[in-house]
């Protein structure tokens, strides 16, 4: 009888691993792989060697590496491209600058602000930048380090350089990575946005390698644990980017009754003083100094002319430089003033309705066609694009806002 149910028991046993073998095989499908990406990754061996990156540090990177097709900005056959998720391009200035967000990290910022004065009393020193600018920066980005990003760097950057928009820059950003890797500066595991920023204040590599200082002193540069070492290559970045000390970022002010909102572009610069002579004043009633007058600044109006108005100086377009969007640089400018002691926006943000982007673009590809504009086909409503709105709506005779609205696409798709 034990003999009998031997042969048994083993053939249920081997039936359940069987079973067991088949469960784990539909939990966990191979990924198919892409040998298009395995030859890309190879080809870029060369380039990593010429930058310094051992054979070992590379195969250790990319052995097993695989693309994340779930990234934005890509193009890929088949799917249409998968608009990146940034908040500065999709939201209207009331929800961006949301007033809770900014007290609550405006309070949070002051308590970093004792915790850390040592180390940023000797970065303005150093750099000229003040260090609630930098503070601010770094709240954006990372929530002062509470915020942990979810992208594996090396992953994100390799498939932004094979299938991402802009895949030269990435390309190079991937090579850096390696690099950081193997000077000790990063690691196979170090996390990323889904463009491949990294660290404290998230920086791309190449930045870093342009920017990095020991700057707590203690033998090797840490942009993702060191707090004084992070804040003083953003500080360092922006002074490289042209930051000059002692010079507000902006200051906000109302413009006077039928102020022409097709000024509101970086070309157009002028002294405060004049801004002033003209009928702009400071929204808080400070009178402003002989050297701030003199100062030269550009108009702003986020939401042409709606909501407030800001004369923003060469420091704006440097916080600009660092991120690209005129609502990224109002929060950390704003923010840091917050931070410093200063009020609340005076003029509210209005409930101006954001248009869809394909609409934008249908209005900047008519602009651009018509001799208005020749900037990006983008679908954001910046400067250049509020402004060439603005003197269409001369032209259409239609009441000039320089805010894309469903009138002024109206009478563009009439013509």
């Amino acid at each position: 009888m034990t003999r009998a149910r031997a042969p048994l028991r083993r053939l249920r046993a081997c039936a359940f691993a069987i079973l067991a073998l088949a469960a784990f095989v539909r939990a966990h499908p191979a990924h198919a792989v892409d040998p298009a990406f395995t030859r890309f990754i190879a080809s870029l061996r060369s380039d990593a060697e010429r930058a310094g990156v051992s054979r070992a540090t590379f195969e250790a990177a990319t052995r097993g590496l695989e693309p994340d097709d779930k990234l934005p900005d890509l193009e890929l056959p088949g799917r249409k491209p998968q608009l990146a998720p940034q908040a500065e391009f999709v939201q209207v200035p009331a929800d961006y600058l949301n007033e809770g967000s900014i007290a609550r990290l405006a309070a949070a910022g002051r308590e970093v602000r004792q915790k850390h004065r040592a180390t940023l009393d000797r970065i303005e020193r150093d750099f000229g930048v003040p260090g609630a600018i930098v503070l601010a920066i770094w709240a954006r980005e990372t929530d002062y380090g509470r915020f942990k990003p979810t992208y594996n760097a090396i992953r994100t950057l390799a498939t932004q350089a094979y299938v991402g928009r802009r895949k030269e820059q990435f390309r190079n950003e991937f090579v850096l990575a390696l690099k950081m890797m193997q000077d000790g500066y990063g690691s196979p595991q170090m996390r990323s946005s889904w463009a491949g920023a990294i660290g404290l204040t998230q920086l791309i590599p190449s930045e870093f390698y342009k920017n990095a200082v020991d700057f707590d002193g203690d033998g090797r540069i840490d942009i993702f644990n060191s707090v004084p070492d992070a804040l003083a290559i953003t500080a360092k970045q922006l002074r490289s980017k042209g930051w000059q000390p002692g010079l507000r970022w902006a200051y906000e002010v109302r413009a006077p009754q039928g102020a022409d909102c097709t000024l509101g572009v970086p070309e157009v610069s002028r002294p405060i003083g004049e801004w002033i002579g003209t009928g702009f004043v400071p929204a808080d009633g400070a009178r402003l100094t002989g050297s701030e007058q003199a100062q030269s600044a550009s108009l702003l109006q986020p939401e042409g002319i709606y909501g407030p108005a800001f004369l923003t100086t060469k420091n704006y377009f440097v916080i600009k430089d660092y991120n690209f969007s005129d609502l990224y640089v109002l929060f950390v400018g704003h923010l840091a003033d917050r931070i410093a002691g200063r009020g609340r926006f005076v003029t509210p943000w209005s409930a101006t309705q954001q248009m869809r982007t394909a609409d934008v673009e249908t209005m900047q590809k008519y602009l651009a066609r018509i001799g208005l504009y020749n900037d990006k086909i983008d679908g954001k409503a910046g400067m250049q694009t509020r402004a060439a709105l603005g003197a269409f709506q001369k032209q259409a005779r239609l009441k000039v806002d320089c805010w894309p609205n469903a009138e002024s696409l109206r009478a563009m798709t009439a013509r």
